[in-house]
């Protein structure tokens, strides 16, 4: 039990929340069931859970005022969050992502497609410890330690920025469609929606402040990092 993920499941459902339980059980999985906001922040408080499944619709606060506050709190912030729901409109989608899903499933939604993208979020959560640390400017990214710093400030990035991150290190200077982000991030066998990848190119420049102007938009084309005149280190004299 120990060795398998844990995973709160937020659903006020039943009958949703109890097939989505049992076939987690059946794939590896180790479910822990809440039924609206109160029950979810006590499990948390409880234990921090490795993957969270979120209904949107919840009695009490929904599932969007739930991930915005996780998305902050330093004990849940690289949390990976899926929210389930009915709103299937690209505003909702949007509202979502920009509230800290990492990724999104209108209802109805297959089981195949829901533990493919749980998987895909936890292999992201931990980004492969292969390589030395990157420097691009004064951006240093060490994928052995998980530290990204800017001009020896640390930054704290979430799992899918910091793998976005050291994708634009490893390729500074390219530009590279969204498309070709999705395949080279998020993976090629993962349905992910395009506009995702601006999403979290927007929490990118966020976290990384300053360092931000670095990720450019390159319009009709896609992204890159480049390095800018002001996001230079300044010599000692």
């Amino acid at each position: 039990m120990r060795n398998m993920p844990s995973v709160l499941v937020v659903e006020d459902e039943s009958a949703i929340a109890e097939l989505i339980v049992v076939n987690l059980r059946h794939n590896g999985f180790r479910p822990i069931w809440a039924m609206d906001s109160t029950g979810a922040q006590r499990e948390i408080d409880a234990a921090v859970p490795d993957l969270i499944l979120l209904d949107w619709m919840l009695p009490g606060e929904s599932g969007l005022v739930l991930a915005k506050r996780w998305r902050v709190h330093p004990r849940t912030k690289t949390v990976p969050i899926i929210m389930l729901t009915a709103r299937g409109d690209e505003a909702d989608r949007v509202a979502g992502l920009d509230a800290g899903a990492d990724d999104y499933i209108a209802k109805p939604f297959s089981t195949k497609e829901l533990l493919a993208r749980m998987r895909a979020v936890l292999r992201r959560r931990a980004p492969e410890s292969l390589g030395k640390p990157l420097s691009v400017g004064g951006l240093v990214l060490d994928p052995e330690t998980y530290r990204v710093s800017f001009n020896d400030q640390p930054l704290k990035l979430g799992p899918t920025e910091f793998k976005l991150l050291h994708f634009f290190m490893g390729h500074a200077e390219r530009v590279h469609s969204r498309g070709q982000l999705l395949d080279k991030v998020w993976g090629d066998h993962v349905y992910i929606e395009e506009r995702t990848v601006d999403v979290h190119v927007k929490r990118l420049r966020e976290a990384l402040a300053q360092a931000g102007a670095m990720v450019e938009t390159v319009r009709g084309a896609g992204y890159r990092l480049t390095v800018k005149p002001e996001t230079m280190p300044i010599p000692s004299v």
